[in-house]
């Protein structure tokens, strides 16, 4: 079922290591899935977070032969995007990876895909433009930054993809701040704020008890024995 946008802009007021908790207290996967790894990070990381369904491509920037036929191009990607529902985050794998040659990305497609309802993309890619990227405030979450865009080109669109071992599918819903790229099941998302309030405010009663004066070492220790 699709959220309403209400529900969608809950999730933003966490960030993704809260989201993160409260996705482990519904045990639908194992603690070690669902999240990006730090080869992707976050290229602008004062920009706000952002929510959206994954609208998904391969790339690849090596020469290719002339007439290959399974070359997707730019246009089924625009297409593609408009497919999926708003908002929506753009994620690239790269198949040169991790040795990737040229980008994507850059001022004209952040303009682009800002137009057609994206947040921002993420990729094991390289991205260019900064400055101009920026200040559109059109997210990169990427490996690194790049100077060229070599002969990329979109290889494939609508498929799984797999970016700094996380599995993406179109439509899947992440979450992605400056800590990196978080995979929101769909079918607990309405039900994760309420989750997220509840293991901040158990951190918060363990804090202020660790700060205060009645803290005991011999209890802490006792805590974690018992797990």
């Amino acid at each position: 079922m699709e959220l309403r946008r209400d529900e969608l802009e809950a999730l933003k007021r966490y960030d993704t290591p809260t989201l993160s908790n409260a996705i482990e207290t519904f045990a639908l996967r194992p603690f070690t899935e669902g999240f990006t790894s730090p080869q992707i990070r976050c290229i602008f990381p004062d920009l706000p977070r952002m929510v959206g369904h994954a609208v998904t491509a391969k790339i690849s920037a090596r020469p290719a032969p002339i007439g290959n036929a399974k070359s997707a191009g730019n246009g089924a990607l625009y297409e593609h995007a408009l497919t999926q529902p708003q908002p929506r985050i753009v994620v690239v794998q790269d198949l040169d990876a991790p040795d990737s040659c040229g980008s994507l990305w850059g001022e004209v497609h952040a303009t682009i895909f800002d137009a057609l309802g994206c947040e921002g993309v993420v990729t094991d890619g390289v991205v260019r433009d900064l400055p101009e990227v920026k200040a559109i405030g059109f997210r990169y979450f990427a490996a690194g930054v790049g100077v060229s865009h070599a002969y990329v080109a979109v290889q494939e669109v609508g498929c799984e993809v797999r970016v700094g071992g996380l599995t993406v599918r179109p439509g899947d819903l992440l979450h992605a701040d400056v800590h990196g790229v978080l995979s929101i099941p769909h079918e607990i998302a309405a039900q994760l704020p309420h989750a997220a309030d509840e293991v901040t405010a158990r951190e918060k009663r363990l804090i202020a008890w660790v700060r205060s004066a009645e803290f005991d070492p011999a209890r802490i220790l006792e805590m974690h024995a018992s797990h």
